[in-house]
């Protein structure tokens, strides 16, 4: 058995009503997760603390004793379970959804506790309570030992910043409070854990459904000779984080009258005083603060965790999403960075397509640009992948399309965190945390040019456009594509014309078609013909671009007001018996397992600018409609 796991911690014993009074005076608060594998009890252990520090009144505990009857898994006992797991389906099911926070407090300390959920498929709602936690408590069926979801939050645990945990080994009245198990237990885990950052792990046998070592040392383990679980919570000390830069991001700029002009936001990192000079990070100007207003007094000085106002001496350039810090100790920006990504949604996350990010109350457009490794928590082991499935913990790079204030996780919560918001569904469908800045984020500068695209323009006689035209293999596209530039070259205009096969010729030769290479596909296509339009060409593209997230991110990269999409909506019947290059007969034989509409998916577009009838529209009047809507569009 490893010795540093075990760790005796010794309660300090309040000898006098004076030193009682005086501990209750000077209570801080800790912040703990109960994590682990489904079943292992997390629920229970809540509802046996909140039993046993005496915080329930008697209105709750009527209703938990009738939920008991109803719902509870005890027979006619006691379902202390039931106190956390406040959804319907999680009594039903007898599992934990959502994270539960509960509210509790001893003669010593006081307590928010967060019972994350064990199931697999709510992991991202276990990393939403270790994100604010100092301890995690992780527990472990005795029955089952260590699982991989045991492990795969550990693992969270330590990404997260907790550097204290308790392995507790729950239910060992099941197993006859066998100690040779209990130490298997926690061997195995200490195996695990040494490539984990963890400063300490304490373990602790318990059974929270009886009591044992909870409150109070169990007869039942005279061999064990460490704390009681709420003896090592009530004495454990958390380690500051490093980071003391004053962060303030901004957000609400409140501004009641003429007279009056404040910054609204929670001090995240460090603190402020009147009088203190502070740095806007986005566009360096620097004001200082004439006061700190909050809703009972204006205050001379303020820190962390506290939401406020700030005053400043003069007008300054400030907004939400901005970050301030002090103007000593400012903070720095990036558009390009490496983190390690937790991803929680079934569908997958791919190289090359662009989400939302949120920082703090920064946004930007993230896109992933490699996948490093992925990291298995069950060996450690870093491997090879080239898409996100759900649960998956990888380390990836990014790419911004503006540079946002950022520091390492490791330093700061607020800078390094951040979330992943789909652009279709708004679902958030990762969390990232910052590891470093890359390096070609600061070797990398926008050169200024002379000629710009409206003299471009102005030299061509028309400005530049981008008519997308999207739609399943066979449908048209190419045919009304070409007989479009046609059109538009005879009328005078400067076009150029991106076919799917062609660029997959050039440009594109090195990728396949699995769903990550089509977005980088496309991704490539949109940066291209960004840079034709600019200068001052009509582009039409004729790609099948199967994803509404990449022709959205297409739409945003070249602007709405320059992107006009076109959906050639043409049955996969009618695709299917032209089949023109044979693809369909292949994809039926299997031959070809990703082709959009068979294999693939292929989304049609929601709200197109245009749709046309590529099975028995008249190609001569579809030209004619999108040449007078590209002439319009100029006017």
């Amino acid at each position: 058995m490893n010795s540093k796991l075990i760790k005796p911690v010794v309660t300090p014993v309040v000898e006098t009503i004076e030193s009682f009074l005086e501990s209750q005076r000077d209570q801080d608060l800790l912040r703990f997760i109960t994590c682990g594998s489904v079943d292992d009890g997390k629920s229970t252990l809540i509802g046996r603390l909140l039993w046993d520090s005496k915080q329930l009144f008697d209105d709750q505990l009527l209703a938990l004793q009738n939920e008991s009857r109803k719902y509870g898994t005890q027979g006619g006992e006691i379902d202390f379970a039931l106190l956390v797991d406040g959804l319907a389906a999680e009594r039903e099911q007898g599992i934990t959804i959502d994270v539960a926070y509960r509210f509790f407090s001893t003669a010593r300390r006081k307590f928010i506790v967060a019972d994350t959920p064990g199931h697999e498929q709510y992991t991202r709602n276990m990393i939403t309570g270790a994100s604010m936690a100092d301890v995690a408590v992780i527990l472990v069926d005795a029955r089952q030992g260590v699982l991989t979801q045991t492990r795969r939050h550990a693992y969270l645990a330590s990404l997260t910043g907790i550097r204290n945990v308790v392995l507790a080994i729950n239910k060992m009245d099941m197993i006859g409070f066998d100690q040779n198990s209990y130490e298997s237990i926690i061997e195995t885990f200490n195996t695990f854990s040494r490539e984990l950052d963890f400063d300490e792990v304490t373990a602790i046998p318990l059974s929270a459904l009886h009591g044992d070592n909870i409150t109070s040392r169990s007869n039942r383990t005279p061999w064990y000779h460490g704390p009681t679980l709420i003896g090592y919570l009530e004495t454990v000390s958390v380690a500051a984080r490093r980071n003391s830069k004053f962060t303030f991001p901004i957000q609400w700029v409140n501004r009641p009258s003429q007279e009056f002009r404040g910054f609204c936001g929670t001090i995240e990192e460090g603190q402020v005083s009147v009088g203190d000079e502070v740095r806007v990070t986005r566009s360096g100007q620097t004001a200082s603060v004439s006061s700190i207003v909050t809703m009972a007094e204006n205050l001379d000085a303020a820190v962390k965790g506290q939401a406020v106002t700030l005053t400043l001496d003069k007008e300054i350039d400030a907004s939400r999403g901005d970050v301030m810090s002090l103007a000593s100790a400012p903070h720095e920006m990036t558009d390009q960075f490496e983190a390690t990504i937790i991803w929680m949604h079934e569908e997958s996350g791919l190289v090359g397509r662009s989400y939302e990010m949120k920082l703090s109350t920064q946004w930007a457009t993230a896109t992933m640009t490699s996948i490093k490794y992925h990291v298995n928590v069950n060996t450690m082991a870093k491997e090879p992948g080239k898409t996100l499935g759900l649960n998956d913990i990888a380390v990836a790079n990014f790419a911004l399309s503006r540079p946002v204030v950022f520091d390492t996780y490791e330093n700061s919560k607020a800078l390094g965190g951040f979330i992943l918001v789909d652009r279709v569904s708004n679902a958030t469908v990762g969390a990232g945390l910052i590891r470093h800045t890359l390096r070609r984020a600061q070797n990398v500068h926008r050169q200024s040019v002379s000629i710009t695209r409206s003299d471009r323009e102005s030299m061509n006689g028309h400005k530049g456009k981008v008519i997308w035209l999207t739609g399943l293999s066979g449908a048209g596209k190419s045919t009304i594509a070409n007989a479009l530039e046609v059109a538009l070259h005879g009328d005078g205009r400067r076009t150029y014309l991106l076919d799917g096969d062609n660029v997959r010729q050039g440009l594109n030769k090195d990728l396949g078609f699995t769903d990550a290479e089509r977005v980088e596909n496309i991704r490539r296509v949109a940066e291209v013909a960004r840079l034709m339009m600019d200068a001052g060409l009509v582009v039409i593209t004729a790609f099948i671009s199967p994803f509404r997230r990449e022709r959205e991110m297409a739409r945003d990269l070249i602007g709405a007001d320059n992107f006009l999409e076109v959906y050639v909506n043409t049955s996969l019947e009618v695709c299917e018996s032209r089949d023109p290059k044979g693809l369909y007969k292949k994809a039926r034989k299997g031959e070809l397992p990703n082709l959009s509409g068979i294999g693939s998916p292929y989304e049609p577009p929601e709200s197109p600018g245009v749709v046309v009838d590529g099975a028995g529209g008249d190609l001569n009047l579809i030209v004619q409609d999108l040449a007078r809507r590209l002439a319009e569009g100029e006017n």
